[in-house]
């Protein structure tokens, strides 16, 4: 199949050294480690969706019913 699916890997090759031209070799340990972060954070938050809405919640209603207390 000629066109842009038979020379993908010559396009994935450019774009390699584009990104390296524009942030610079040394500054990529460091981009790849943000992106690797930031994916263990997602992760997290979509593991624990429901938890934090139902702890705080539960937060919410504890407070509540102590302020009545006081009255």
């Amino acid at each position: 199949m000629p066109g842009f699916f038979g020379n993908a890997a010559s396009h994935w090759w450019i774009i390699l050294i584009i990104v390296i031209l524009v942030f610079g070799a040394a500054k990529l340990p460091a981009l790849a480690r943000s992106i690797g972060q930031s994916v263990n954070i997602l992760k997290k938050e979509v593991k624990s969706d429901g938890t934090l809405k139902d702890e705080a919640a539960t937060t919410e209603t504890d407070g509540s019913t102590s302020t009545t207390d006081r009255k």
